[in-house]
């Protein structure tokens, strides 16, 4: 008979990292606690949350908040992450405008500036803007910001950070390279992504996707986008285009095949002098209850419908969330286009109203999470090896990377 070989023990230093996360996870849910109401919540004897608090006290990363409690019995100290810490930079790229955030541990944004501008600007413009909006945020956070997440409306190289402006695109933002110009205001790395994909993460986490770790999200907005997660990650492709589905082949009007954005041209659904889908027409036009309005939903539901089944071929989802401007208008057409097909797969509207900022922001804050706690034994993550962490309610998993 063999013979298992016995689990190492953890060292002393890992046990202090594993409480250490725990203290400072708990203070990252609340703004303030007392070491009775931290050692509540994580599970952990009070006597090893006081030495705890008081390593990172000495280390600089909780502070006694000068508050007591009240009331009978024992008076406790109230203690909170220490208040330069530093913040997390959320950056979203639209057509129309920069804005930036400087968000703290907690998930709060502290300072925030936008800067808008027309459809029609200069790559050379929004990189100004870009570069003046993130220069104002930077001089207002204290502590520095530490780490930089990006929104952007244009596809994204996976490699490089840059925009990329592919043919017909309807926003000029390309060949914008958003690490480059936030390189003298962030400390740390700078992760850029489509704004679909942002918004497939916040569906996943908080919208009409939570709990399916196997969904197809569809953007449908002045722009056409789509995002594969499978297995709970959002599936970025080799170069970082995976989703880009405008110049997919699908039926025009007349049953002829062509691209999937040439289909609102047709329809003469364009705004003027553009390649972007005019939203306000499209409304108009999906509500009307005549002739007119019931051939574009017909149209458009077979048209977006070859693009929804051609993810479903290859990516196999449970659920399809159709989100943006004007798609889940589109949704009971495409529920009952699907619903007859050889694969039925059902078509929900997305839940969340503002998703794209959503996923960039929690995923900024997780990634500043994640820096303070390795901030705490530096020794232990710089060599490359994790605290040793058994899974508690009390410390959530973080996302390096989407």
């Amino acid at each position: 008979m063999t013979l298992s070989k016995p689990m190492p023990r953890p060292s002393l230093e890992m046990l202090r990292a594993l409480t250490d996360e725990n203290v400072l996870r708990a203070l990252m849910a609340e703004p303030r606690l007392t070491r009775a109401e931290i050692a509540a919540r994580t599970g952990i004897s009070k006597p090893t949350i006081s030495d705890s608090v008081q390593r990172l006290n000495r280390t600089g990363l909780v502070v006694d908040t000068g508050e007591r409690t009240t009331g009978r019995g024992r008076v406790g100290s109230y203690y909170g992450l220490a208040p330069r810490l530093g913040a997390a930079l959320v950056v979203g790229i639209t057509p129309y405008g920069v804005t930036a955030e400087a968000v703290d541990a907690l998930g709060r944004v502290r300072v925030r500036e936008e800067t808008r501008f027309g459809p029609d600007a200069t790559p050379r413009a929004i990189g100004a803007a870009l570069d003046a909006t993130v220069r104002a945020v930077a001089t207002c956070a204290e502590g520095g910001l530490r780490t930089g997440v990006v929104s952007a409306a244009d596809p994204v190289d996976r490699t490089t950070g840059r925009l990329v402006h592919l043919p017909d695109a309807p926003f000029l933002v390309g060949d914008l390279d958003p690490p480059a110009v936030l390189a003298p205001y962030v400390d740390g790395p700078v992760l850029v992504d489509n704004d679909v994909n942002w918004a497939a993460r916040a569906e996943h986490a908080d919208g009409h996707a939570r709990g399916i770790d196997d969904f197809v999200y569809l953007h449908l907005g002045e722009g056409l986008g789509g995002a594969v997660v499978s297995d709970g990650e959002v599936r970025r492709g080799h170069h970082g285009f995976a989703g880009e589905i405008a110049h997919l082949s699908v039926p025009g009007p007349d049953g002829t095949a062509m691209a999937l954005t040439e289909v609102f041209a047709a329809l003469g659904l364009r705004r003027p002098g553009s390649t972007a889908v005019d939203v306000d027409a499209l409304h108009v036009r999906l509500a009307a209850p005549d002739e007119r309005g019931a051939r574009t939903r017909t149209v458009l539901a077979d048209a977006v419908g070859a693009v929804l089944a051609a993810a479903v071929a290859f990516a196999d989802p449970r659920t399809v969330v159709v989100g943006g401007a004007w798609g889940p208008a589109l949704v009971p057409a495409l529920d009952a286009r699907f619903g007859r097909g050889p694969r039925p797969v059902p078509v929900t509207a997305a839940g969340l109203s503002d998703p794209e900022p959503a996923g960039a922001r929690a995923h900024a804050v997780d990634r500043l999470r994640a820096l303070i706690v390795r901030s705490a034994h530096p020794a232990l993550t710089d060599s490359g090896r994790r605290p040793f962490r058994p899974p508690t309610p009390s410390t959530p998993p973080t996302q390096e990377t989407p």
